[in-house]
């Protein structure tokens, strides 16, 4: 235990000691712990097939199974059959239940031993108070074969319903009590950051538990007995498995996109953080749009990867102090289609493959790579290019200052119809009017876990000192670097965007800047 704060060690010895007297009775008193289950002499067997049946569910969680597959790695405890016993036996002996699955379930991270004896302290006690919950609010007597009741073998419903949430809610209580003052205590956390939101989670999902463990309960006293019961738990117990599968892949998949974002901001300097604000504009306009659930979650996901076809393009040429040559910036506008190469494998991004190819794409048809116009750009595309282009404008770069907020919006508005999408401009106009701009801070996060002196140390925006000195770009009458003038055909393509590769298709008409990012 010496790699513990001394607090989280005395919080650790406490718990135990506190589990030692729950479970004491059983071992010094036994006649008096099966006398509390009202005179029946089941509750030892009762008890052992609990503790066996809790133990086989934490092994399944570390040993292999047939085939060298595991359990989910986000599959937690099968608390179903902890408050099963905390309705079935006496309070010390539902605490004795808990013990030793989880001292063979997975410790995590070391001191494994430790961790072993914490997870089976913390769930005694738990149990031993859900179990006086239920005995104090009459739940026994609710139960098949209770006390006084009118009709033996018939549970008293829906009265039983009152004492089993009790008991589930304090089981709740007790177990988020200690997760958050352990973390205070071995993490030094401030008790009000340790707490906070741990109820929140785990209330929802006990009380679950808690149904399927009063009809675990009801069942086994009936007269179809443990078969009965166990056919609750075994549905119960799969759920629980595909749920911890479902959230196992879902860290897998931010994994994977935090990595990916990594590698374009370390290899991008001048971008860092860009690509998680651009998710962030994404699905405030997707929000607007009335979009929600996953289409959302892939609207921010698109945003966050819409550069990621950068790793494809040569460093000196991102890095490039002076002016792109006409060749250097065809070279620039194959990033999007090096994106949808990179990620066509990944069948999660779903959607937000086609917003990495085509975020570049003007609705007037002069953008790239493909020209297309209207509604032929994805509508996930069009949300991202002005979110893209609102983060470039608002940004400070080492090349350009940031832009207000609001002469960035006004910007996209006079855009709109020829490089944006009105509505997506109107969205996001709407969106920060409502909620305000407030962008995500992830440059101290990001720069935590760059080792010194790495490419993109030194937070967004870091300046000159950061890497090459900034591009040249002359000033124009709407305040920003390297606009081009209006033309016959329309507004001019956003200003305010330096060193951005030239839209020209047509012969005679001005280069201008494409919304979004430069390299």
């Amino acid at each position: 235990m010496r790699e513990l704060h001394p607090a989280a060690r005395g919080l650790v010895l406490c718990t135990v000691l506190a589990a030692c007297a729950c479970t004491a009775p059983v071992f010094l008193e036994p006649a008096a712990a099966a006398a509390a289950t009202g005179g029946t002499a089941s509750a030892r067997p009762s008890a052992v097939l609990l503790a066996l049946l809790f133990l086989g569910c934490e092994l399944a969680r570390v040993c292999p199974l047939p085939g060298g597959r595991r359990a989910p790695e986000g599959t937690g405890p099968f608390f179903p059959v902890l408050l099963a016993a905390a309705f079935l036996l006496p309070p010390a002996a539902a605490a004795l239940v808990a013990v030793p699955g989880a001292l063979a379930g997975p410790a995590g991270r070391p001191p494994a031993a430790v961790r072993r004896a914490w997870h089976a302290a913390q769930q005694a006690v738990a149990a031993w108070a859900a179990g006086w919950t239920f005995a104090l609010l009459g739940g026994p007597a609710a139960l098949p074969g209770g006390p006084g009741q009118a009709a033996p073998g018939v549970a008293d419903f829906p009265y039983a319903l009152l004492p089993a949430a009790a008991a589930a809610t304090v089981f709740s209580l007790v177990l988020t009590a200690l997760d958050g003052a352990v973390l205070a205590a071995a993490e030094r956390r401030p008790a009000r950051t340790a707490w906070r939101g741990l109820l929140g989670r785990s209330l929802a999902p006990h009380c679950v538990h808690g149904l399927a463990g009063l009809m675990t309960a009801v069942l086994w006293r009936s007269p179809y007995g443990l078969p009965a019961a166990l056919l609750v738990l075994l549905p119960m117990y799969v759920s629980a498995w595909v749920f911890g599968r479902y959230h196992h892949e879902r860290a897998a998949h931010q994994a994977t996109i935090r990595a990916l974002v990594r590698a374009v901001d370390l290899k991008d300097r001048y971008t860092r953080g860009h690509g998680e604000r651009v998710g962030q504009a994404s699905v405030m306009i997707a929000r607007e749009l009335g979009m929600a659930g996953d289409r959302l979650e892939t609207v921010r996901i698109a945003g966050i990867l819409h550069d990621i076809g950068k790793l494809g393009v040569p460093t000196r040429l991102l890095r490039k102090a002076g002016p792109l040559t006409p060749q250097e910036r065809r070279v620039i506008e194959l990033h999007p289609e090096y994106g949808h190469e990179m990620v066509r494998g990944i069948g999660f991004l779903g959607e937000a493959r086609s917003a990495i190819l085509h975020h570049h794409e003007r609705v007037d048809g002069s953008g790239y790579p493909y020209g297309l116009t209207g509604d032929q750009i994805p509508v996930l595309a069009r949300v991202v290019a002005v979110a893209d282009a609102f983060d470039a404008m608002t940004s400070t770069r080492s090349y350009s200052r940031a832009r207000p907020v609001p002469a960035a919006l006004a910007e996209l508005e006079r855009c709109a119809g020829t490089q944006f999408d009105p509505a997506m401009v109107r969205a996001l106009v709407d969106a920060v009017g409502r909620h305000g701009w407030h962008p995500v801070a992830v440059g101290a996060a990001a720069e935590a876990d760059l080792p010194p002196g790495a490419p993109g140390a030194g937070g967004p925006g870091a300046g000159p000192a950061a890497g090459p000195g900034p591009r040249p770009a002359p000033v124009t009458a709407s305040g920003g670097a390297g606009a081009a003038p209006a033309t016959a055909a329309g507004p001019a393509p956003l200003s305010g965007l330096p060193g951005m590769p030239a839209q020209g298709r047509e012969a005679g008409r001005t280069a201008a800047a494409e919304g979004g990012d430069g390299p």
